[in-house]
């Protein structure tokens, strides 16, 4: 009785023995087969990537003639040489510049060849000939609000502030803008936003040869300045845990509060504790937009503005930038000094003073406000 018992057991287990043998050998084949689709889409993404980098036409080159327009970022230029069947991909050129971590790009005509290689072809970039001399020219400070790049261009040109100030307001014209420029996200359309463009205006000297230039391609120019920019840190930004909209929110108060390099980074640490102990971040810069007045001194009056720029009034991050901000707060925006400074006081001098307790703070306050009221009244004078 015990023998009939023990075959069927052991047939049973035989089996399962032979459906694990199947189940493993089909894991195995499967994950050969899937090892063998990764090594061909690398090997096909590097062939790709190789030939889109190597000459078009490297036995029967042609002579091709473009022009990169003033302000092209590398993503416009790829298009241009894309355009001119100069090369085969041109977000390849852009990822490859980056991942080369070129720049400095010149504007200029060139004679360029279906023969030659994106790096040959990066490098005769980087050496072009000036175009002619620009009909009207404006340089934008850092720190400077879109009202005052408003006046600046009017004056320059043959635009009245109106008539630019219509424009960077056009909400078709924005929506077209952020299809163009991906930086511009929907959170430009708030309707609480004072200026959609407000921090997004790079500053910069910029120069044009055609009289006739349209506010179009003033506002598209400065754009493309400032997404060649951020090109730069597309790791960083993607890596922060705020929104680019937020960074370029933070980076214009720390270009509106820091006069040095060094004051940058450890104001953007500031903010950075004050916003990782929800606290409200109280900073001037935020209190003068909300007023709409470049004011001397901050009063109580002052602080008591309702506006969502207002920093003192609302906790967290303002809905959007106050100012255009410059490279070197940008950056620090995305790489805040380590401190345990909660606290920041600048005097008039520019020197800037930090402390970690409220009582430190209070007396450098205490030490230094007369200096804000005396250079007040002198202004006032």
């Amino acid at each position: 009785m015990s023998d009939s018992k023990e075959k069927p057991r052991n047939a049973l287990y035989e089996d399962r023995v032979s459906q694990a043998k199947v189940v493993r050998k089909w894991v195995f084949i499967s994950l050969i087969v899937l090892i063998l689709i990764g090594v061909i889409a690398v090997i096909s993404g590097y062939t790709y990537v190789k030939n889109a980098i190597e000459p078009i036409d490297q036995e029967n080159g042609e002579e091709v003639e473009i022009t990169v327009p003033i302000g092209s970022s590398p993503s416009t230029i790829g298009d241009i040489l894309e355009d001119a069947d100069l090369i085969s991909n041109g977000t390849i050129f852009r990822f490859y510049v980056r991942y080369l971590n070129e720049s400095n790009f010149q504007a200029g005509d060139y004679t360029l060849s279906t023969e030659m290689s994106m790096d040959e072809m990066i490098a005769a970039l980087k050496d072009g000939r000036v175009m002619q001399e620009p009909v009207f020219s404006f340089t934008i400070p850092e720190g400077f609000w879109l009202e005052d790049i408003v006046t600046m261009i009017s004056e320059e040109t043959e635009y009245s502030e109106e008539e630019i100030m219509d424009k960077m307001q056009d909400e078709e014209y924005i929506a077209s803008l952020m299809e163009q420029f991906p930086m511009l996200g929907n959170q430009v359309l708030n309707n609480e936003i004072r200026y959609p463009l407000e921090g997004y205006l790079f500053p910069a000297k910029y120069e044009f040869t055609d009289e006739n230039t349209s506010i179009e391609t003033i506002i598209e120019t400065m754009l493309a300045r400032t997404e060649s920019i951020l090109d730069q840190y597309t790791e960083q930004i993607g890596n922060s845990n705020y929104t680019l909209h937020e960074l370029m929110t933070l980076a214009s108060i720390i270009e509106r509060e820091a006069q040095t390099s060094e004051d940058r980074y450890l104001i953007s640490g500031v903010l950075y504790n004050r916003l990782d102990d929800n606290m409200r971040l109280q900073v001037d810069p935020t209190v003068a937009y909300a007023a709409g007045s470049h004011l001397y001194m901050t009063s109580l009056e002052d602080l008591e503005v309702d506006s969502p720029y207002n920093t003192y009034m609302y906790e967290g991050i303002p809905i959007g930038p106050i100012a255009s901000p410059g490279e070197d707060s940008i950056k620090a925006a995305l790489e805040p000094r380590v401190t345990d400074y909660i606290f920041f006081y600048a005097r008039v001098t520019g020197e800037v003073i930090y402390n970690s307790s409220y009582e430190d703070h209070q007396e450098v306050v205490e030490q230094y406000r007369q200096e804000w009221i005396d250079a007040g009244e002198s202004a006032e004078d």
